[in-house]
């Protein structure tokens, strides 16, 4: 695996910076080393909605899933100061190719986004507000901490008032 640690260039982002434009070329792969990042989708009359949380050290959904034709899906930002790690997908390509131990990490965390976007999916579907958030609180514990409330509304698929009376709702109604 030195040889895939060695492919990565490494570089601080600053809180609010735009590490990937929706609507722009992108072929990279992004690894969160230090930091939290966001991933949201924007329609043309610029609402936006949260589609993916990044919290260190944490690899960003594989550019395979959040492009299409080398055009990015959607934005990524800094929600912190972050050091984040960039290599170009046909580079990793090129490294799966080489090394099984490579390929099968990277084909791993290529099926865990898949799983997860699919209990997404089906959780936005599913449920209501309440296990929504109970849903998210299980799935990402400390990022009711570390993002803010509009993003997980917004994740969620509730409005910013409607998030903030689940959580006066108490642990007891809301299970953790």
């Amino acid at each position: 695996m030195g040889l895939l640690a060695s492919a990565w260039e490494v570089k601080h982002v600053t809180k609010e910076s735009c590490v990937v434009n929706q609507g722009a070329k992108n072929s990279t792969e992004i690894i969160v080393l230090d930091g939290n990042l966001s991933s949201t989708i924007s329609d043309p009359e610029g609402r936006s909605v949260c589609v993916g949380f990044y919290s260190s050290p944490q690899v960003v959904t594989p550019n395979v899933a959040r492009t299409r034709n080398g055009v990015s899906l959607v934005s990524i930002n800094a929600n912190t100061d972050s050091l984040i790690a960039q290599m170009e997908a046909a580079k990793l390509t090129e490294l799966m190719l080489a090394s099984e131990p490579i390929r099968e990490w990277a084909n791993g965390i290529l099926q865990r986004e898949l799983a997860y976007k699919a209990e997404r999916e089906w959780c936005l579907s599913a449920l209501g507000g309440a296990d929504r958030l109970a849903w998210f609180r299980k799935t990402h514990p400390q990022h009711e901490e570390l993002f803010s409330h509009f993003l997980i509304a917004s994740f969620l698929g509730v409005t910013p008032v409607t998030l903030s009376r689940l959580r006066n709702l108490g642990t007891d109604k809301i299970k953790s």
